[in-house]
C-alpha cells in the first residue's frame, strides 16, 4: 500500500458551482483540476489508498461499533449483482494495494489490518475470519463483520453503494449501502429508492434528475466513470451522519475561522455490471485545510467565484448561510495576496 500523500483535487477551479453528472471516463478522459498546479491527470484507479488510510479505518470502525445499522443495509439486492460487485471490489482492492491485500476468489487478506476472511461472494457471507498482528490490526481488533460487503468495505477508504435496475421495467433503485462517511445525510433514507429520490434533497438537482434515465443507463452500460462533488466544511471529521456525535461543522454557533476550515472533495467512481443489471458507486472524501486548497491567489479567486454562483438554496444546503460573507471576505484577501 502506498504511503503517498492524498491527491489534491480542486473541482471548484471552474469558478462555478453546478449540480451535474460531471462524468469523466475512468482511464480515458483526463481530470482537469488535479495536483498543486491544477494539471490534467488521467484517473485510472477505483480505490485511493494513501497515507490517510488509517484515519478511514479508524473512523469506519468507530461507526461500525456505534451503530452499523444506521450506515449499512440492503434492499432487493440480487445474487447476480451481489456477486459481480463483491468480486470486483475484492479484485480491484487487491490489484491497487501494491501487494498489501490479496484475493484468490475465496479468501481476502489485508496485511495492514492483519485479517483474512473466507468469503462467499454469491451468498454475500463471511464464512470464516482469522486475525493476526498487523501494523493497523488494533483498529479492527473488536470488529466482527456481518457480511462480505461489510468486510470488504472495512478494508477500503471508500464508501460503497449498489444501484440496481429492474430488467423488465427499467426502474432503478438503491439496492445496498455501506456509507460510513456521509456528509450530513442518512444512508438508510435512500435505500430502496430511485436515483431521482436519492438526489432530490440536493439543492439545484432538478436538471440532474431530469437526465436520470439516460444517466443510469450510461452508468450501467458504459464507463467506468469518475466524478467529483465539493464543499467547504468547518470540521475535518469524516463521519457526519445525523446520528453521529455533533462537532463544529454546521453548528449554529459556528464562526468562520480559516485555520479551522476545510475543503471537502468527494471523489466518486461508477462501475457498471450490465449482465447483472446494476452498478457500483464508490464515494471517497478528500479533506484539505482551506489554506492548502487555495494556496495560490488564482485558486482563492476561483473558490470565491464558485460560491458567489450558488443560489441561496444551495448556500443553505451546504450549511454556509452564516459563514459565507466572512468566507468571501477572507478569500478576497487571499486572492489579493494578503
Amino acid at each position: 500500500m502506498t504511503h503517498s500523500s492524498p491527491t489534491l483535487y480542486r473541482p471548484f477551479l471552474s469558478g462555478k458551482y453546478t449540480v451535474s453528472a460531471g462524468l469523466y471516463r475512468l482511464g480515458v478522459q483526463p481530470v482537469p483540476f488535479v495536483g498543486p498546479d491544477a494539471a490534467e491527470a488521467l484517473e485510472t484507479h477505483t480505490f485511493a489508498l494513501d497515507d490517510t488510510y488509517p484515519a478511514f479505518v479508524a473512523s469506519k470502525a468507530a461507526a461500525h461499533a456505534r451503530a452499523l445499522h444506521q450506515y449499512a443495509g440492503e434492499a432487493g439486492l440480487t445474487p447476480a449483482l451481489r456477486w459481480a460487485a463483491l468480486d470486483f471490489i475484492a479484485r480491484t482492492l487487491a490489484a491497487e494495494s501494491e501487494g498489501c491485500m490479496t484475493w484468490d476468489g475465496q479468501h481476502f487478506s489485508n496485511a495492514a489490518l492483519g485479517w483474512t476472511a473466507a468469503l462467499d461472494v454469491e451468498r454475500g457471507t463471511v464464512e470464516s475470519l482469522t486475525k493476526a498482528a498487523g501494523p493497523l490490526s488494533d483498529l479492527i481488533a473488536d470488529i466482527q463483520p456481518i457480511s462480505a460487503l461489510d468486510f470488504l468495505a472495512l478494508n477500503a477508504p471508500e464508501d460503497l453503494a449498489l444501484l440496481a435496475r429492474h430488467p423488465a421495467t427499467g426502474a432503478d433503485f438503491l439496492a445496498a449501502v455501506h456509507v460510513m462517511s456521509p456528509q450530513h445525510w442518512h444512508p438508510l433514507d435512500k435505500l430502496g429508492r430511485d436515483f431521482t429520490f436519492v438526489h432530490a434533497p440536493v439543492a439545484g438537482s432538478g436538471p440532474l434528475n431530469a437526465t436520470a434515465p439516460r444517466l443510469v443507463d450510461a452508468v450501467i452500460s458504459r464507463g467506468p466513470f469518475v466524478r467529483f462533488a465539493w464543499g467547504v466544511a468547518m470540521s475535518d471529521r469524516l463521519d457526519h451522519h445525523p446520528a453521529a456525535p455533533p462537532d463544529a461543522d454546521r453548528a449554529q454557533a459556528t464562526a468562520f475561522d480559516p485555520d479551522r476550515a476545510f475543503v471537502r472533495v468527494e471523489r466518486q467512481t461508477l462501475t457498471g455490471f450490465p449482465e447483472a443489471h446494476g452498478a457500483l458507486f464508490t464515494i471517497r472524501p478528500f479533506i484539505y485545510p482551506l489554506r492548502q486548497a487555495v494556496a495560490d491567489p488564482a485558486h482563492a479567486r476561483a473558490l470565491a467565484a464558485a460560491h458567489r454562483s450558488m443560489t441561496p438554496e444551495q448556500v443553505e444546503y451546504k450549511g454556509l448561510t452564516a459563514l459565507l460573507p466572512d468566507l468571501l471576505a477572507w478569500l478576497a484577501g487571499q486572492a489579493a495576496g494578503q
